[in-house]
């Protein structure tokens, strides 16, 4: 029974701890571009210019 005392406030803490995150990264926009990352791992980036040749001491 003890500790029930104990775990049922630490169970509510980690809860509302939980939705808080939740809450913070709605509103900091973390779930706008679901489809984003899939759709640009389809594409090549093609840099437009190539790099530049490659001149050092062996």
């Amino acid at each position: 029974m003890n500790n029930l005392l104990l775990l049922i406030p630490v169970a509510l803490f980690l809860g509302i701890l939980g939705l808080g995150a939740f809450l913070w990264a709605l509103r900091s926009g973390q779930f706008d571009d679901l489809d984003g990352a899939a759709h640009r791992i389809l594409f090549d980036d093609d840099p437009d210019d190539p790099p530049p040749p490659r001149t050092g001491t062996g």
